[in-house]
C-alpha cells in the first residue's frame, strides 16, 4: 500500500447559512456547523483510503467566531497523520461575509475516522507523507493528541502514553 500525500486528501466545503441553520441571535448552530465538519472529514478520510470510514471521535471544538446569518462556510478538511486503520483529519473553518468583504477564522479541530473492508470491519489504511512545515507539525503533533485520545477514551493507561509523558517529565 503506497503511502499518499495530506494534498491527496484535501476537501473543501462550502455552505450558506440560511434561516434554518442559525439561533435565535442569527448565529450559525454549533450542531449544524459540526455536521457539515463531520461530512468533510470524512471526504477527506474516504479520499486518503478508498473505502468508507465511519467517525471514531471528535476533538474538542472552541469557536472563536460566530457565523452570522446569510454568511458563507468554508470547511478545509484534509489528513494530518494515518495510523494502522485509523486517520486523524484536521480541519479548519471560515466565515465570510460578501457584503463586508471579509474572511475570518471560526474554528480548528480534529476528527479521527477508522476504514472499513466490504465486512464493516476495520482495514489497513495508507501512511501518510507530509511534505510543508505545517503538515509535518500537524503529523508530528498527532501521536500526542491520538494518545490523549485513547487516554481520554479508557483505550490507554497514562502510563503508556510515552509522547505526552516526555511533555511533562524530563528524564533524568
Amino acid at each position: 500500500m503506497n503511502p499518499r500525500k495530506p494534498s491527496d486528501s484535501y476537501t473543501m466545503m462550502t455552505e450558506i447559512v440560511l434561516p434554518n441553520d442559525t439561533n435565535v441571535f442569527g448565529n450559525l448552530m454549533g450542531g449544524r456547523l459540526m455536521y457539515w465538519m463531520d461530512i468533510a472529514a470524512a471526504i477527506a478520510a474516504q479520499r486518503h483510503c478508498n473505502a468508507p470510514v465511519v467517525t471514531a471521535s471528535v476533538d474538542n471544538i472552541s469557536f472563536e467566531n460566530p457565523i452570522k446569518l446569510g454568511n458563507t462556510v468554508h470547511i478545509e478538511a484534509k489528513v494530518s497523520r494515518a495510523f494502522n486503520t485509523s486517520m486523524e483529519v484536521h480541519l479548519r473553518v471560515w466565515g465570510e461575509d460578501f457584503t463586508q468583504q471579509y474572511k475570518y477564522k471560526s474554528n480548528e479541530a480534529y476528527y479521527t475516522f477508522v476504514a472499513l473492508d466490504p465486512n464493516r470491519n476495520p482495514r489497513k489504511v495508507p501512511g501518510l507523507v507530509p511534505e510543508t512545515e505545517e503538515e509535518v507539525r500537524l503529523f508530528e503533533g498527532a501521536i500526542r493528541r491520538r494518545q490523549l485520545r485513547l487516554i481520554l477514551g479508557g483505550k490507554m493507561n497514562p502510563d503508556e502514553a510515552l509522547e505526552l509523558k516526555a511533555l511533562f517529565i524530563k528524564e533524568k
